[in-house]
C-alpha cells in the first residue's frame, strides 16, 4: 500500500497554519469541482484525492496523527507495525473496510475509518458548517471587517454629531453554513456518506449574503478630513459564534463655503476695504460656530495672517488644538463717487509731494530697460 502525501495533494508545506490549508483546499475544491469540469473523469479523480486530503488535514487530531504515521513511514516501519498502531478501529476491529464507491483510497481507510457510528462521516447534516464532512471544522470563525464612509460638515467636525448608517453587512450564508458548498449525501448503513458537493446557489459560492444594517454612530468633535474611526464588532458577523468583525469608519468633511482646512487649522480668507487696512479697524469676521469681532491692526497688507490659537479643530488624543487663521485680502473700492475720487486723488497728490517711494521701484530695477 502507497503512503499519501496529503500535504503534497493541496500543496502546502507540513508546517502550514489551518488557515493556509483551508485555503488551499477551497481553491482546490472549486477548481476540479465536477460542476466545472463536466465529464472529465481527471479533474473528479483530483476532487476525491483533495477531499480526502482536507478530511484528515483539517482536522486537528487527524492531522496529529496522519503527522505521527508519516514519521514511522519515513523510518521504514513495517505495514502490520503501522497497522496495529495506528489503524482505524470500529468495535475492536482494525479498519480495514474498503470503500465501495471508491471515493476514499484504501490509505485513508485503513488508518482514518470508514463508516460507523464512531465513523468519520457519522450523522452528517446536508448543510453544516463542516462542509458535509469534508472536514472544515465547527470551530468559530471572526466575522469579516468592513469599510464605509461617512460625510460631515465643517461644524459638524468642530462640534461633534451623530449620523445614522444604512450599510450591507456580510453576514454567513444559512444555506450553506458559511462554506461555499452545499453537499448531496447518501445513508449507507448507519452513516451519511457524501457523494458530491456543489457551489452554493444562494451565495454563489463565496459562503457570505448581505445582511441589511441600520446603525446610528456617534462622531466625536475634532475628526480631521480622512480620518478613521474603529468599530469594534459593528462588522461582519462571524460564523458558528465567532466574534464579530470591526466596522472602519473613514469620516469626509464636505467642502464649505467660507473655510478651508489646513490639517487641524481652519483658514479663510478675510476681504478688507484699502481704507481699513490702511487706517485699521474693528470687522466682524465669521468663525466655523457663529462670527465674532476682529481688530485690522493699522497697515494690513493682502497676505497677512491672523490667529486665533485653539479657535480650530478641537484636540483629539495626542494632537493638540487647531487654530483659527484670517488671511487679509485688501480691496480697492471700484464704485467711487466724485467726491471719494477727488478725495482720493487729494490723497495721491499729498503723498507723491511727500516724496513716498513707488511700491514698483524694486521690479523695474531688476529689469534692464
Amino acid at each position: 500500500m502507497e503512503f499519501r502525501d496529503y500535504y503534497k495533494v493541496l500543496g502546502v508545506d507540513r508546517g502550514a497554519a489551518d488557515a493556509a490549508i483551508k485555503s488551499a483546499y477551497r481553491k482546490l475544491a472549486r477548481k476540479y469541482h465536477p460542476d466545472v469540469n463536466p465529464n472529465n473523469r481527471e479533474a473528479e479523480q483530483r476532487f476525491k484525492e483533495v477531499n480526502e486530503a482536507y478530511q484528515v488535514l483539517g482536522d486537528p487530531e487527524k492531522r496529529k496523527k496522519y503527522d505521527a504515521l508519516g514519521a514511522d513511514w519515513e523510518r521504514g516501519a513495517s505495514e502490520e507495525e503501522m497497522t496495529r498502531r495506528y489503524g482505524w478501529t470500529e468495535r475492536g476491529t482494525t479498519g480495514r473496510r474498503g470503500f465501495e464507491g471508491g471515493d476514499f483510497s484504501e490509505f485513508f481507510s485503513r488508518f482514518f475509518g470508514f463508516g460507523g457510528a464512531g465513523g468519520p462521516f457519522a450523522s452528517q447534516r446536508r448543510r453544516t458548517g463542516d462542509f458535509g464532512g469534508f472536514g472544515f471544522s465547527g470551530a468559530p470563525a471572526r466575522g469579516a471587517d468592513v469599510q464605509a464612509q461617512v460625510t460631515i460638515t465643517l461644524r459638524e467636525s468642530v462640534g461633534g454629531t451623530t449620523r445614522r448608517l444604512e450599510l450591507e453587512i456580510p453576514a454567513q450564508c444559512p444555506q450553506c453554513g458559511g462554506t461555499g458548498m452545499v453537499t448531496r449525501e447518501e445513508a449507507m448503513g448507519r452513516a451519511r456518506v457524501v457523494r458530491a458537493a456543489e457551489s452554493c446557489s444562494r451565495c454563489g459560492g463565496s459562503g457570505t449574503v448581505n445582511q441589511h444594517r441600520s446603525l446610528e454612530v456617534k462622531i466625536p468633535p475634532g475628526m480631521t478630513d480622512g480620518s478613521r474611526m474603529r468599530l469594534k464588532g459593528q462588522g461582519g458577523l462571524g460564523t458558528r459564534a465567532g466574534q464579530s468583525g470591526d466596522l472602519y469608519l473613514t469620516v469626509q468633511i464636505q467642502p464649505d463655503q467660507v473655510f478651508t482646512l489646513s490639517g487641524r487649522d481652519v483658514r479663510c480668507a478675510l476681504p478688507v476695504w484699502d481704507y481699513e487696512a490702511a487706517l485699521g479697524a474693528e470687522v466682524v469676521a465669521p468663525t466655523v460656530e457663529g462670527r465674532i469681532s476682529l481688530k485690522i491692526p493699522a497697515g494690513s497688507q493682502s497676505g497677512r495672517v491672523l490667529r486665533l490659537r485653539g479657535r480650530g479643530l478641537p484636540a483629539r488624543g495626542k494632537e493638540a488644538a487647531g487654530d483659527l487663521l484670517y488671511e487679509i485680502k485688501v480691496l480697492a473700492p471700484t464704485d467711487l463717487t466724485d467726491e471719494e475720487r477727488r478725495l482720493m486723488q487729494q490723497l495721491a497728490e499729498r503723498r507723491r509731494t511727500r516724496g513716498v517711494a513707488d511700491p514698483r521701484a524694486e521690479l523695474v530695477r531688476a529689469r534692464p530697460a
